[in-house]
């Protein structure tokens, strides 16, 4: 906690809309830093993604296969960013109080990565079942 806190601080113009774009791609890098930094589930997410992209590399999947996976990677990724922003907003308004609304924000937010998490799975074993069945 005592990390976003300092985070937070550092930025106390983050009201404010860049109007330079190399201040905004900055901004958007500190943000997926502080999601790596802070987040197990998309350190989880990350190391998976380089085993699969190395194990599709083993497999010598198709080109096209491995554009299929790196856009599912990147829904998995997102979808967790945006669940961390939204947990984070949800905490900043309900501060330490319980709320049925905020729960199911919470709760929706991570559905979401979940159903992401199923998708890629599905795509996964639809890409590489017939690869391994192919060794034996």
């Amino acid at each position: 906690m005592k990390k976003k806190i300092n985070y937070l601080e550092n930025r106390k113009e983050s009201y404010k809309t860049s109007r330079d774009v190399s201040k905004s791609f900055k901004y958007a890098f500190i943000g997926i830093s502080y999601v790596l930094k802070t987040s197990r589930n998309f350190k989880i997410q990350l190391i998976l993604a380089v085993s699969i992209l190395m194990i599709g590399f083993l497999l010598q999947i198709s080109l096209s296969n491995y554009v299929i996976l790196i856009a599912t990677i990147m829904s998995v990724l997102i979808l967790e960013i945006l669940n961390t922003s939204i947990e984070s907003i949800v905490d900043l308004v309900v501060k330490k109080e319980f709320s049925s609304l905020a729960k199911i924000s919470k709760d929706t937010s991570a559905g979401a990565v979940f159903l992401a998490s199923i998708n890629s799975v599905i795509i996964a074993v639809y890409i590489f079942v017939p690869k391994i069945k192919l060794l034996f």
